[in-house]
């Protein structure tokens, strides 16, 4: 083997190492680009899911809202029928103590 061919042989070495090295940058590069997708995935999933709990919460804000008013009314119909309860147990009442206030004739 002449002085030639080992510098060949050398270099072929030198140039298959490069080659192995470029390889594996190549291979991390790609690892790190999928990771990088599989996170952005991640994030707009996430992102998708708040934007989904915020429709949520506001309809249930809008619900809560609806039920707070109807139980106000119901709360404003409930005194509304106890005033006129006590009113008529009270016209009752003074019926009943007129009626027992008066002489009963005999005839």
């Amino acid at each position: 083997m002449n002085h030639s061919d080992k510098r060949d042989n050398e270099n072929a070495k030198r140039i298959e190492a490069d080659i192995a090295e470029l390889q594996m940058a190549i291979a991390q590069l790609e690892r790190i680009v999928a990771d990088k997708l599989e996170d952005e995935l991640s994030n707009a999933e996430l992102l998708e899911e708040l934007a989904i709990m915020q429709d949520d919460r506001s309809r249930l804000a809008l619900d809560l809202d609806a039920a707070l008013a109807r139980q106000n009314a119901l709360e404003k119909s409930r005194d509304e029928v106890l005033r006129r309860l006590d009113a008529a147990s009270e016209g009752v009442a003074a019926a009943l103590g007129a009626a027992v206030a008066a002489p009963v004739r005999e005839d």
